[in-house]
């Protein structure tokens, strides 16, 4: 199942401007070193749901901006997921063989191949953004950067990631749980928002209530990813169904149970609509984000 397909029109356009823009920012696929800028287009240009560079945009589009130059945010987004998914898939990580449908990175380029390409991704994101004109003034752009940097690291992503590790055959909580979800896939979910709203020029308040639609929005996600690990089957959902509880990692069904769960979801769905009822008719593009992170069939 194509995830386009579970989007409305106006999503799947930008979907569509968010593909033309990660294949322009990338390298050449013949340009020298060819095998690494190969292996960076692969990790990046096989598919996906782009749920990261939509937020961007709906976030931007919600406080009336929508030019050219936010497409660097959004490529900068999408290319440290690519980067985090190349990376994590490595046997020294969760040892992945399928992404997207498709063979993992270092499958077909090799390890070091595709360590190199997700290092080379990740800088290419910050070059993106720090590109003149990406934001509306120094000030600004100086926090764009802060905020994808806190987004990949130890409070981040790699935070997350080393949590994640830590805890394969151990009880966690339900709020260590939430805890290493919101830094582990939570955190670059809400740094998406961030870049959008800033490049529109959102007032703390309106960036408060963004951070607390993308903070729900963010752990929503990875409910439902738990739910399809355990529901899902790999051609539809694109990657290796049951493996997490094939690895005894904690998830959300193996701690409080499916049908928890489905309410934690619902719960968390609420919270993320509720955040943003004061856009009222702008924030429709969030909101479909947002149902469709809780929604998703892949």
């Amino acid at each position: 199942m194509n995830p386009n397909t579970e989007l409305g029109p106006a999503l799947q356009a930008l979907i569509r401007r968010a593909e033309q823009a990660l294949d322009a920012c990338l390298p050449n696929a013949e340009q020298f070193p060819v095998e690494l800028h190969r292996a960076m287009r692969y990790a990046v240009l096989g598919g996906g749901k782009r749920l990261r560079p939509l937020l961007v945009y709906a976030a931007a589009h919600a406080l009336g901006r929508d030019d050219a130059a936010l497409d660097a945010s959004a490529c900068a987004v999408e290319l440290i997921h690519a980067y985090s998914l190349v990376h994590d898939d490595l046997p020294a990580m969760d040892d992945d063989a399928l992404r997207r449908g498709r063979p993992t990175c270092h499958i077909v380029f090799g390890e070091a191949m595709a360590i190199l390409a997700g290092d080379a991704l990740q800088a290419l994101a910050f070059e993106l953004l720090a590109a003149p004109g990406t934001a509306p003034d120094a000030a600004t752009g100086m926090r764009m950067l802060h905020a994808l940097g806190r987004a990949c690291g130890a409070e981040g992503m790699a935070g997350g990631q080393a949590l994640d590790l830590a805890a394969v055959g151990r009880r966690l909580t339900l709020a260590e749980l939430e805890h290493m979800h919101a830094c582990k896939t939570g955190a670059l979910i809400r740094a998406s928002v961030q870049l959008g709203a800033l490049a529109a020029g959102a007032d703390a308040g309106t960036l408060a209530a963004l951070d607390r639609y993308a903070a729900a929005v963010g752990l929503a996600f990875q409910v439902r990813d738990d739910i399809l690990d355990v529901e899902g089957e790999s051609a539809v959902i694109g990657k290796t169904a049951g493996k997490d509880a094939a690895a005894d990692k904690p998830t959300f069904p193996s701690i409080i149970g499916l049908e928890a769960s489905r309410a934690r979801l619902a719960e968390l769905t609420a919270a993320a609509l509720d955040a943003i009822a004061t856009l009222g008719p702008r924030g429709k593009l969030l909101a479909e984000l947002a149902c469709y992170a809780a929604q998703r069939h892949r």
